[in-house]
């Protein structure tokens, strides 16, 4: 690792059968995913636990937009109870952060995730009275996004304790895929399951999937703070030391700032309505927007399946430069393409970037925080993820109606590459960073 960035504190031994080093396998174990994370009992428990929760999250993801449209009929109040969760999400990420520095990880998993479990019964049951209440939706969701919001940085910072240093990349692909897998099936089977069983019974799906992921957190040892470096309170005094500590270390800096740079400027999921109604209107408008939201997705989980492709290099900080560049080029060939199924495929290739691009900025602050500061790291990384796509929206529909949808995507895409490659050129501390 780069000295400069190095913690002091012990990591986890890696498994007799691997001291020897890394295999390289043969055949199509060269490019497959590398599950090597998986042969650690804990690690395996959380993973598996999230590809329950991964398909079951995104059941409640559908159900909640979709009875508020079918109480309001009206798309404004969708994005009105959109907005309703982040303020909770990014505030409770962030004092989330800092108090999984103050206390055992795995204790703090097990209160959150009993938190969301709970919200998601209150959700079937609100449903099943027929409540037909907006706020009390809106309430729910923002209540489900806090737990969220103190469970994420606790979940990302745990991975460190779990697995040897050289597999946080690998860790990372198995659960970015398990994620983006479960933003695919889940809408199609909550599509699916909606006319058969009703749409209450959705968030009920959901509160049974969570206990999946309850037991499977009880099961996990215990990840107290390490001897001597344990904080004593979280508040805003430790909140403002994380983002100092940020501040004081580049690579984290500008790790948080590539995914900016490709979120805000290259994200643009709010024109894919108007460009499935009106550049790609002859594929049908039903078919072209969901092929548009699917296909990065799609992408992503590709690149997880073959990430033992990527997953083994060492210069992790030119892994995201490659990918923020590559997913900025994708995004501009998307918007010049008039084909659908071409544009389909740029922006899976978009998808495939991002995962690298995932897996190599979450290994990075894994790596390069100590585990004191890792809470807060991770709850600034939860509000950025959640932050980023959400700006982008604003930005990418103000220029999309000023300059023309596909104009904007275009400028976008290329605003990306020439923000990264500026941002490279001036500060080294990135293209410098390896392990």
């Amino acid at each position: 690792m780069d000295t400069s960035e190095s913690s002091t504190e012990p990591q986890p031994q890696a498994p007799a059968a691997e001291e020897a080093g890394a295999p390289t396998g043969r055949g199509w174990r060269r490019w497959a995913m590398d599950t090597r994370p998986l042969r650690v009992p804990a690690y395996r428990r959380l993973w598996s636990s999230t590809i329950v929760t991964a398909v079951g999250s995104q059941l409640t993801a559908v159900a909640v937009p979709k009875q508020i449209y079918d109480i309001t009929h009206s798309s404004a109040w969708v994005g009105a109870a959109s907005l309703a969760g982040l303020l909770p999400l990014i505030v409770f990420a962030l004092w989330g952060g800092a108090v999984a520095d103050t206390m055992d990880r795995r204790k703090l998993l097990l209160i959150t995730n009993i938190g969301i479990a709970v919200t998601s019964l209150l959700f079937w049951l609100q449903a099943v009275g027929g409540l037909d209440s907006v706020w009390a939706l809106m309430v729910l969701l923002a209540m489900q996004q806090a737990f969220w919001g103190l469970n994420a940085p606790a979940r990302n910072a745990s991975i460190a304790r779990l697995v040897p240093e050289e597999q946080l990349p690998a860790a990372n692909a198995l659960g970015s895929t398990v994620m983006q897998t479960g933003q695919v099936v889940g809408p199609l089977l909550a599509g699916v399951l909606i006319p058969v069983i009703g749409l209450p019974e959705l968030y009920l799906i959901d509160a049974l999937a969570l206990c999946v992921t309850v037991w499977a957190v009880y099961r996990l040892p215990s990840l107290p703070p390490l001897a001597g470096t344990a904080v004593r309170r979280a508040g805003v005094r430790q909140i403002a030391e994380g983002f100092h500590y940020i501040s004081r270390h580049k690579v984290l800096l500008l790790s948080f700032l590539a995914d900016i740079i490709a979120m805000v400027f290259g994200m643009p999921r709010a024109l894919f309505p108007q460009l499935a109604a009106q550049t790609y209107e002859s594929y049908g408008e039903g078919l072209a927007l969901g092929l548009l939201f699917a296909a990065i997705p799609i992408g992503a989980v590709l690149g997880g399946l073959f990430s033992g492709t990527f997953s083994r290099a060492r210069r992790h900080g030119w892994m995201v430069i490659g990918a923020v560049v590559a997913w900025g080029l994708a995004i501009a060939g998307f918007g010049l393409s008039g084909n659908l199924w071409i544009a389909a495929g740029f922006l899976a290739v978009a998808g495939l970037a991002d995962m690298v691009s995932m897996v190599f900025r979450g290994a990075i602050l894994l790596s390069a925080a100590t585990d004191e500061m890792r809470g807060r790291m991770q709850g600034v990384f939860t509000v950025v993820v959640a932050g980023g796509p959400r700006l982008a929206d604003v930005l990418h529909g103000t220029a999309g109606s000023a300059f023309g949808p596909r104009a904007a995507v275009v400028g976008g895409g290329l605003l990306v590459v020439a923000a990264m490659l500026a941002l490279t050129a001036a500060v080294p501390a990135l293209r410098r960073y390896r392990i």
